[in-house]
């Protein structure tokens, strides 16, 4: 197979998975499509020295620090563009007429990410999404594994926080 077709290959295989965790990176569908756009084509750039074997787990590993370096090099640029206001907006869980619970559940712990500076959003995501080790979360951010652990708990103090008053929309079955 071609190199350009092992490359297609790659991002059919991945970029669902990649969304996924652009998604709860940054709580915007449209700008999450975006990010993963952006991390296969910088990946297709260098697809030629990236090739290893299938389903080498390093790609997986590359493809998901491209990720996360192109959505904090957007939180960076982004950064002045945004206007603080006085009102929070509604809350997702306004729509508990039309939704299920799951869909509420998935709703809040979004919205809630999105309260997370960029790099505590990261670590979240990146320790309890995809399930990496502290060592290998601080390798990706380019941090110390201390960091990683104080961002984990500072984050995680702060999810238990904002959540306590969905607690009982947490605890449902």
């Amino acid at each position: 197979m071609s190199g350009a077709g092992d490359f297609e290959e790659f991002a059919a295989n991945r970029a669902g998975r990649l969304f996924q965790v652009a998604y709860l990176m940054c709580g915007d569908w449209h700008q999450a499509q975006d990010l993963v756009q952006t991390t296969l084509a910088k990946m297709y750039s260098v697809w030629g020295r990236l090739r290893r074997g299938e389903d080498d787990p390093s790609l997986d590993a590359y493809a998901r620090k491209v990720l996360l370096r192109c959505y904090l090099s957007h939180r960076r640029l982004r950064r002045s563009g945004e206007i603080a206001v006085a009102d929070l907006p509604d809350s997702p869980t306004a729509l508990d007429d039309l939704t299920g619970t799951g869909t509420e559940l998935r709703l809040t712990l979004v919205a809630a990410l999105r309260t997370l500076p960029p790099r505590n959003r990261a670590v979240v995501v990146l320790r309890y999404l995809e399930d990496h080790s502290i060592e290998a979360v601080a390798e990706m951010l380019g941090t110390s594994p201390a960091a990683v652990k104080g961002l984990s708990t500072r984050s995680l103090a702060r999810l238990r926080e904002i959540l306590a008053d969905d607690r009982e929309l947490l605890l449902q079955p």
